[in-house]
C-alpha cells in the first residue's frame, strides 16, 4: 500500500472503530479525491460523481458502472491497491452498487438506503504531509496565474473578460475555478460577491478566486489600481490586519483546543479595533480550507474544532477592499501558500507578535 493510502487507512480505521461500522464510502468529488487522489467527475453540475470510493478496514474499493470502470482503472485510481467493482449502467445505480458490495453497517457521504451519513469534512482534517506538499504546489500555481492576469489589466477591460482570462490561465495548469469574482471600481464597493458582468473595471478592481486541483482548494484575492480612490489604501490595510489577527487566533485556539467561534471572536474584536465594528456583518469571514473551499466558516456560534496542520483562508472585507490568501497553520508557524514573491507585499504583524506575515499590497498600474 502506498504512503497516501496508508495514511488514509490509519484515519479511517479510527473512524470505523469510533462509529462502530464496517465500511465507509465517498462519492462526492472532493472526498473521492481526498481518499484516492483521483477524479470521479463527468458532469461538473452534479453533486455526486460517477464512482464511489470505499474502505472496509482491510481494502480500498471503487464502485462504478461499466461505462466508467476501465477509464477510472487506467487513469484515476491507483489500481494495484484498489478493487474495482462494476455494474451495468442499465441495471443499477451507484447507491445500489455500493449496497451490493459493502459490508454493513456502513456509512456514506451520499444517499445509500440503510447507511449512516458520514461527516467527511471531519475525516479530512487535519492535513497530512502529502496533502501539504500538494497544497504548496497548488498555492504557488494559483497565485502565479492570478497575478499574471492582474499585471495585464487595463481600466477598459470588462469584468467578464478578466474572469475568462483567469479561468483559461488556471485551466491550462490543470486547475478548475469554481469561483472567479471580478469587481470593478463601482461594483467592488457595492457588493461583497462581485460576480463578473460586462461592466468595465474603471479606477481599480478586486480579483478573487477559489480554485481546485486534485480535490484541494486554494483561495486568494488581489487588488489592482489604475487611479485608486483616496480611501482604498487605508481600508486595504485594515482588512490585512483583520486577516493576520485571524491567523494568529487560529494558531492560539488550536493550541488551546478551542473552536471556530473563538477565532471569530478575535476577528470581531479586530474589526472593532480598526474602527469598522459592523463590517463583519456584511460578509462571511472565511475559515478552514482543504478538500473544500471552506471546511468550516468562522461564525459566532461555530463549534467546529480548529486543527493544525491545516490550511485557512480568511477573507475580511471593508467596503470596497478585501484581503485573502490560503495559509498553512501549524503548531509552530504560519506559511502563505498562495504566494509567488513576485507581487508587492507589506509585513503585517499580529498585535501579540505571534504572527508576522507578508501580505499583498495594492498593485498600482500606470495608464496613459
Amino acid at each position: 500500500m502506498d504512503e497516501r493510502l496508508a495514511s488514509r487507512a490509519d484515519r479511517l480505521d479510527t473512524y470505523l472503530e469510533t462509529h462502530d461500522i464496517e465500511a465507509v464510502w465517498f462519492a462526492r468529488p472532493n472526498s473521492f479525491a481526498w481518499l484516492l487522489g483521483g477524479d470521479n467527475v463527468v458532469d461538473r453540475d452534479a453533486p455526486i460523481g460517477v464512482a464511489a470510493a470505499g474502505y472496509d478496514g482491510e481494502e480500498f474499493h471503487v464502485v462504478t458502472d461499466n461505462i466508467e470502470a476501465t477509464r477510472l482503472l487506467h487513469e484515476e485510481v491507483p489500481h494495484e491497491d484498489v478493487r474495482i467493482h462494476r455494474y451495468q449502467w442499465h441495471e443499477g445505480s451507484l447507491a445500489s452498487g455500493v449496497a451490493t458490495v459493502s459490508p454493513t453497517p456502513a456509512a456514506a457521504d451520499f444517499d445509500v438506503p440503510g447507511f449512516d451519513e458520514v461527516d467527511a469534512s471531519a475525516v479530512r482534517q487535519p492535513l497530512t504531509e502529502a496533502d501539504i506538499e500538494a497544497y504548496r504546489e497548488l498555492g504557488r500555481d494559483v497565485a502565479s496565474a492570478v497575478e499574471r492576469v492582474c499585471r495585464e489589466l487595463e481600466p477598459q477591460d470588462t469584468e467578464h473578460e478578466v474572469a475568462s482570462g483567469l479561468r483559461v490561465t488556471l485551466h491550462a495548469m490543470g486547475i478548475e475555478t469554481p469561483v472567479a469574482l471580478v469587481g470593478g471600481a463601482r461594483r467592488a464597493q457595492k457588493y461583497r460577491h462581485y460576480t463578473p458582468t460586462e461592466e468595465e473595471l474603471g479606477d481599480y478592481a478586486l480579483i478573487s478566486v477559489t480554485a481546485q486541483r486534485d480535490g484541494l482548494y486554494a483561495s486568494c484575492t488581489r487588488t489592482v489600481a489604475f487611479d485608486a480612490p483616496d480611501w482604498l489604501e487605508t481600508r486595504h490595510e485594515k482588512t490585512m490586519q483583520v486577516e493576520v489577527e485571524a491567523l494568529a487566533a487560529t494558531k492560539r485556539v488550536a493550541a488551546e483546543g478551542g473552536t471556530a467561534a473563538d477565532v471569530f471572536d478575535s476577528i470581531r474584536d479586530t474589526y472593532d479595533e480598526v474602527g469598522k465594528s459592523d463590517e463583519w456583518l456584511n460578509h462571511h469571514q472565511g475559515g478552514a480550507a482543504g478538500f473544500a473551499g471552506r471546511e468550516w466558516f468562522a461564525a459566532p456560534d461555530a463549534d467546529d474544532a480548529v486543527h493544525v496542520p491545516m490550511a485557512y483562508a480568511y477573507n475580511p472585507t471593508i467596503e470596497g477592499a478585501k484581503s485573502e490568501d490560503t495559509v498553512l497553520v501549524t503548531a509552530d508557524d504560519v506559511e502563505v501558500l498562495t504566494a509567488t514573491s513576485q507581487w508587492p507585499t507589506r509585513t503585517v504583524a499580529a498585535e501579540d507578535g505571534s504572527v508576522e506575515l507578508e501580505r499583498p499590497e495594492i498593485l498600482h498600474i500606470e495608464t496613459e
